[in-house]
């Protein structure tokens, strides 16, 4: 028989399927029945990236490494990264690696040509808690239903919180920073604010109270630090480097892990900031941007029906403004079904199956596979470190056939970087001078206690003329009864606290302020500000 009527194999008909014609990621190579096979490399098309994925597996199965693999092969391609360093391990991509009898034994495997090399790097943190250079936003910009979620907030409460920012927006008051919108709220209760919202529904005390101790709790937790100015532009993180290759963007998270709450929702307003912010550009041969959002399940724990409604619509939106996200978590199970339907490229790490919740979870992530020659049962409970199950979209935007991967060596530093070393990188950045300084310029909470400061003074000066004039006005009582008695009755004086609050903060909110009326802020569909470039 001619060799053209052999049958195919189906390692070559896997294979096959990650023959691309374009630009493509090295993952490594396909493993068939127990071998390695160098001359069948798996990979992913650069124009599918934005489609999304997802990267599972047990802990200690090599999830961090397949993301620094990726990472710097994107920013070889120009494409930028964003990375967060959960547990302070990434930083080491910004060096090389060093070489060593694994990774020249691993490279043998997969037919790597490898060579130490590192990528061109920025280092962030949050609000300047750790090493990075700050991450601040704006309590305006952060929006009432991300804030929602980091307060714990109840669907009434949120939904209360909600109007709160909808009076700030519309009367032009910027809510800075987490005082500011101490100082709304408070004033939204009281009995003269409580007016400003009777057409729109009120906002009653409990609730408000409520909101008001969340509000210190998170404060006392340190999160302060994270809501302010200069707020960061997320546009930073489209940045190439002098030679072309994308910055990997890595944000710095070990000093904040104890808040996983917080810096996952913050995660959440980074990606809804650059969603907001970026034109439509359909297609691309390449991603403007691949965001990596590690500790995924944390981001879904406990999230209202809103928020999870929000991250569904901004990750089905995203890839036409050019930005790939991929979600990184333990089991596909900690993704809800309509996020996880839209993650197109899929590496599996290894699962364990001690336990009847590990079983079920096992079950549960084979079936989120395609048809596949392997026993994917099996095979996940047996991948090594390093090993994965592959399945990503072609080129024409097909599922590729599943594929057990022995995956390449990251080239860069598989580790942190010393301290020191870190900090001057910090500490250089041409974004240093921009960020590293907090401002507290006039906002609501400056307003708001102007306002109380002069409603204070007019009365005191009104209680004191009242005092000087008293045998005055009793005078002019007496002249008035008298001139009452001949032309009718004439119109009372207005009290002393109709002046007070006549002049005083109430109608300065009203009038001063409204003059913005024109100017109310635009949010996105996740309730995130809009910028103004």
């Amino acid at each position: 028989m001619s060799e053209s009527n052999d049958p195919v194999s189906p390692a070559d008909e896997i294979a096959a399927g990650y023959a691309f014609t374009g630009p493509a990621l090295d993952l490594g190579a396909l493993v068939w029945d127990g071998r390695c096979l160098p001359d069948r490399q798996i990979r992913i098309p650069l124009a599918v990236l934005n489609r999304h994925g997802l990267v599972a597996g047990a802990t200690g199965t090599g999830k961090t490494k397949t993301l620094q693999l990726i990472a710097e092969q994107l920013s070889a391609a120009g494409v930028p990264v964003f990375l967060a360093d959960i547990k302070g391990d990434v930083s080491g991509i910004s060096a090389p690696g060093t070489p060593n009898d694994k990774i020249r034994e691993r490279a043998g495997e997969v037919a790597q040509e490898w060579s130490a090399v590192g990528c061109p790097a920025e280092f962030y943190s949050l609000g300047g808690i750790g090493p990075g250079i700050p991450l601040r936003a704006t309590v305006t910009s952060f929006g009432p239903v991300l804030l929602s979620k980091v307060l714990q907030l109840n669907p009434t409460q949120e939904q209360s919180l909600g109007l709160i920012f909808h009076y700030a927006d519309s009367k032009g008051l910027e809510l800075i920073d987490l005082k500011d919108l101490r100082a709304v709220v408070a004033f939204l209760v009281s009995d003269e604010g409580k007016v400003e919202l009777k057409g729109i529904g009120g906002l009653s005390t409990v609730t408000a109270g409520v909101i008001l101790r969340a509000l210190t709790a998170f404060e006392q937790q340190g999160a302060a630090d994270f809501f302010g100015e200069p707020e960061f532009d997320t546009a930073e993180f489209l940045r190439t480097a002098p030679d072309g290759r994308g910055v990997v963007s890595v944000l710095e998270l070990p000093a904040v892990q104890d808040k996983p709450r917080l810096f996952s929702t913050f995660l959440m307003w980074l990606l809804a900031d650059l969603y907001a912010d970026l034109p439509e550009v359909g297609d691309l041969e390449r991603p403007k941007l691949v965001f990596f959002f590690d500790e995924a399940h944390l981001l879904f724990h406990d999230a209202s029906k809103a928020f999870l409604e929000s991250i569904t619509q901004t990750v089905r939106l995203i890839r036409s403004k050019g930005i790939g996200v991929f979600f990184v978590t333990q089991t596909p199970k900690d993704v809800p079904g309509d996020v996880l339907a839209q993650l197109g490229n899929r590496v599996q790490h290894a699962l364990r199956a001690f336990t009847p919740d590990d079983a079920k979870a096992l079950k549960a992530t084979v079936k989120t596979f395609p048809r596949s020659d392997y026993d994917l049962g099996e095979l996940l409970t047996q991948l090594g470190t390093g090993e994965a199950v592959v399945t990503v979209l072609s080129e024409k935007g097909a599922p590729t056939p599943v594929a057990a991967t022995r995956l390449r060596a990251p080239r860069s530093l598989m580790g942190p970087v010393d301290a020191a070393v870190l900090q001057r990188a910090v500490t250089s950045s041409s974004l240093h001078p921009r960020y590293a300084q907090p401002v507290d310029r006039e906002s609501a909470y400056e307003k708001i206690s102007a306002e109380q400061v002069a409603a204070e003074a007019a009365a005191e000066r009104a209680a004191a003329a009242e005092e000087a004039g008293k045998e005055g006005r009793q005078a002019e009582n007496e002249r008035g009864k008298a001139a009452k008695a001949d032309h009718g009755a004439a119109r009372p004086e207005p009290s002393l606290a109709q002046q007070v609050v006549g002049s005083g903060l109430f109608r300065s909110l009203a009038r001063s302020v409204g003059t913005q009326l024109g100017r109310e802020i635009s949010r996105s569909l996740f309730g995130t500000a809009r910028r103004r470039r």
